[in-house]
């Protein structure tokens, strides 16, 4: 697979200087020296290391995730989750990541206190593989949003995918963040009444 390069873009659009128009005349007849952008050659691509690019995507997503944590905790006052926000960015695409919001427990009727974490990526990917949880990505999506089932792993020491849970531990997957909102309250809500003025949103 080729490797990406990434370049830092400039912050406004610089037009070549047009062949047409001869800068050094302009200065032998005017004695004076231009200093239109125009006249100048366009910056030089400022290429980016995979840690730049990374910091970069780390920083948009985690802004993303406090704003999504503000607006799921400023619903209810029953309803309260922790802010639990870090992120990852993938090996090779470190444009493309994913990012933790919160973490919490609920119950089902099959299965009862079930361990869940929901997160944000900037690209769109089918969940839930054994060897490769992201696969077939596709980038023409803005945002992800999902939730899974978790476990404490004790060699790692960390948490991972319950994948008793539904054979692939996925509790939910939306690219509309309306319905991910909706998503994670249901997950949150401690009554049924709660739940019904949830489900109208």
């Amino acid at each position: 697979m080729q490797k990406l390069r990434y370049y830092a873009a400039p912050k406004a659009e610089t037009k070549p200087p047009s062949p047409s128009k001869a800068v050094h005349t302009e200065f032998l007849r005017t004695g004076r020296i231009s200093r239109s952008r125009e006249d100048w050659l366009p910056d030089e691509r400022r290429y980016l290391t995979y840690e730049e690019v990374a910091a970069r995507t780390g920083r948009r997503l985690e802004r993303a995730a406090e704003t999504t944590h503000e607006r799921i905790n400023g619903f209810h006052r029953s309803i309260k989750f922790p802010k639990v926000i870090f992120h990852r960015t993938l090996n090779n695409s470190p444009h493309l990541g994913y990012c933790h919001v919160t973490a919490a427990r609920t119950n089902f009727a099959q299965y009862a206190d079930v361990k869940w974490a929901f997160y944000i990526a900037n690209f769109f990917a089918e969940l839930g593989g054994e060897e490769v949880f992201f696969e077939q990505i596709k980038q023409n999506y803005g945002r992800m949003y999902f939730a899974v089932a978790i476990k404490p792993e004790a060699e790692a020491k960390a948490m991972t995918i319950d994948r008793s849970f539904r054979n692939n531990g996925l509790l939910f997957q939306t690219v509309d963040p309306k319905e991910a909102l909706r998503n994670v309250l249901m997950l949150g809500a401690r009554d049924a009444e709660l739940r019904k003025i949830i489900a109208k949103l």
